[in-house]
Order: C-alpha cells, then sequence, then structure tokens
C-alpha cells in the first residue's frame, strides 16, 4: 500500500516536469528558427522620436502612423517609445521611401546641431550564404578531396579533408567558404562572357594539418557540401544593410535566381548586369517593372512606348564590378529572369 502511494507520487512529479520543462524547450526552438531566417526593414528609435515623426520621414505623411504601430506588436502605447527600441518599418511603395531625406534648413548660429539620425535599415541574417557572380572567378585555396567515413551528405560537425592549391599554408583554427563555380553565364544577345556563379554551401575550420593536406570540421552549412567543392578565405559579413539613395537613371536586367529557378516572388534571392563600375552599392533599391510598346495611328504604323509599369522592388545586398547580388523585397506578380529594373521615379 505504501509503496504504492509512493509510486504515483514520483509519477505526478515526472508529469509535472515534463510539462514545465517541455513548452520551453519547444519556445527555444522556435525562438531560434525565427531568428535564423530574419529578414525586414528596421529603424532604431532616437532621442525625442515619435512615431507621427517617423511616418513623416519614412512615408511622407503623419497620419500613417497607426500603420507603423500595427506593424510593431512590442510597442504597447504609441504615445511612448524609447531610445534604442528597433521598429519594423511598414512597406509601402519599396526601400526607397525608407531613405533618409536630409533637411536643408541650416540650425541657426546660436543653436547646438542636432546629432546624427540613425539610418534605416535592411536585416538579413543568412547574409553569410549568399553567393555572387564574377567576371574574374576566385582563385580556390584548396579543395575537399575527401569525407570521413565515406559519407555522401556532409551537414555541420562532420569532418573533410583539404587539399591545398596555393603557396598560402593552412593555419590551425583558420576558417574558410565553402563554394563550387557552375558554367559561365553569357548574355543571350551578344554571347558575351557575363561570369562565373559562385555558390556558397558552407563555412570550414582548420583543425588538424598534415603534410600534404589538411583536416577541417564544418562549422556551418549551408547546403549539400560535395567532394571537390572549393575553399576561399572566409570573411563575415554585416547583417545589418544601411539603406542609400539608388543611382539615377540606371536601368538593368535580372539574369536569374540562385538557385537557378524559373521564377521569383519576394524574398528570391537573384543577380543583376549592373555593378559598382555602374555605381550600384549595397543598400540600394530599385524598381521591377515594364514597358508596353502600342502602335498608334490610322496604318498603326507608329510605335509609342506606355507609361512604365512597376510590379516589385529589388535590394541590393552585394556588389562585383560588373554584377550584383539582389534580393526581391517585394512583388506584386511573379518575376521571371530578364526582368527589367531601373531607378525609382518621384
Amino acid at each position: 500500500m505504501f509503496c504504492n502511494h509512493i509510486f504515483r507520487v514520483f509519477t505526478c512529479l515526472i508529469i509535472f516536469c515534463v510539462m514545465i520543462f517541455f513548452p520551453f524547450h519547444l519556445a527555444a526552438q522556435q525562438t531560434t528558427t525565427t531568428v535564423e531566417h530574419e529578414a525586414g526593414f528596421y529603424y532604431t528609435v532616437q532621442k525625442n522620436d515619435t512615431l507621427w515623426d517617423l511616418s513623416q520621414r519614412f512615408s511622407d505623411s503623419p497620419w500613417l502612423w497607426p500603420d507603423l504601430w500595427k506593424e510593431n506588436d512590442q510597442i504597447l502605447n504609441p504615445h511612448r517609445i524609447y531610445p534604442g527600441m528597433r521598429i519594423r518599418l511598414f512597406h509601402q511603395t519599396g526601400v526607397e521611401s525608407y531613405v533618409a531625406k536630409t533637411d536643408e534648413k541650416k540650425p541657426l548660429p546660436q543653436e547646438e546641431p542636432e546629432p546624427p539620425k540613425e539610418l534605416p535599415y535592411y536585416y538579413y541574417s543568412p547574409i553569410d550564404r549568399i553567393g555572387f557572380v564574377s567576371k574574374t572567378p576566385v582563385t580556390p585555396h584548396g579543395y575537399i578531396f575527401k569525407v570521413k567515413d565515406g559519407k555522401t551528405m556532409v551537414g555541420t560537425g562532420d569532418l573533410v579533408y583539404i587539399m591545398q592549391q596555393n603557396d598560402t599554408p593552412y593555419a590551425l583554427g583558420g576558417k574558410y567558404t565553402v563554394y563550387r563555380t557552375f558554367d559561365p553565364l553569357t548574355d543571350k544577345k551578344t554571347k558575351a562572357r557575363i561570369g562565373d556563379q559562385h555558390y556558397l554551401t558552407g563555412v570550414v575550420e582548420i583543425i588538424k594539418k598534415e603534410p600534404r593536406f589538411a583536416i577541417a570540421k564544418v562549422i556551418r552549412s549551408f547546403r549539400d557540401i560535395k567532394i571537390n567543392d572549393l575553399l576561399m578565405p572566409y570573411k563575415k559579413r554585416d547583417p545589418k544593410i544601411i539603406l542609400t539613395a539608388s543611382q539615377p537613371g540606371l536601368n538593368g536586367r535580372i539574369l536569374l535566381t540562385e538557385e537557378h529557378d524559373s521564377i521569383m516572388a519576394t524574398n528570391t534571392v537573384a543577380f543583376i548586369n549592373r555593378g559598382q563600375e555602374d555605381g550600384v552599392e549595397k543598400g540600394q533599391s530599385y524598381n521591377i517593372y515594364y514597358q508596353e510598346k502600342e502602335k498608334i495611328g490610322q496604318k498603326k504604323k507608329q510605335d509609342i512606348l506606355l507609361t512604365p509599369v512597376t510590379y516589385g522592388t529589388l535590394l541590393i545586398l552585394h556588389t562585383e564590378p560588373t554584377t550584383s547580388t539582389v534580393i526581391i523585397t517585394n512583388s506584386e506578380q511573379t518575376v521571371y529572369p530578364g526582368a527589367i529594373f531601373g531607378s525609382p521615379t518621384e
């Protein structure tokens, strides 16, 4: 009788512990997943900021402050926001409306100039995994020639064998980005060479050096890592991308998506045929549009270009001399490779 009583008490304690621990375990998992894929337009609140002022600054109308409040559940009282709070900016007409506008009024001599305003930014947590297209391929520092235990699926924690390809010796603890390239991209009309796509698959860390090779541990896996994948020095990128004004009068085309998809939508990563030499910089935004041609006149022999129709926006994540990596930040309809983009118009 006594033993049965002890058993029931012990069972209840186990059930109670599971009920307490399991929800926290799930919450921790959900939090990790959310942070890993976090992306969006943000602004850090400064002293004396109000939702009214921020709505005027980023949307040209103070009356839109309720929409700004709606995007931020953490703001309990819209009349009280505090320095250091991170506010998500609601999407309206694209990134360009979020770029801070300069005030042409000069402060009076007796007034102290206000501290510089915090600039809005786009936060993209998976920034380290985005690749690029370069006319001059990166010189590899080595390649993977074997996976420990002969595994075919390589992921975080696995060990790989690296063969060095240049005169720079590996250093213990050194980190390298793993990548592979595809066949060179060419312009469909001119057949001119555009460049090689560098497809990033993960990050490894050197843990042991041998006379003719090195052993590395996979510390991050973006995609399936394969034998013969190449290595280049790892450079950590900042996921906080400050928004900046676009290059006026620029037009170009979307070449293809990073994953070679046939269609694009919001959050798709792609490559464009404009880069640093064209004035393109990280943090700029451009409109995706189409422009139809119509025949006019009694005999329909005259062509006239109709007004451009904007149906999406893209943001520059990374630039090379002649190409850039972008993310589609808004799409009102399907975007296809070859789509035209251009500078926002007032």
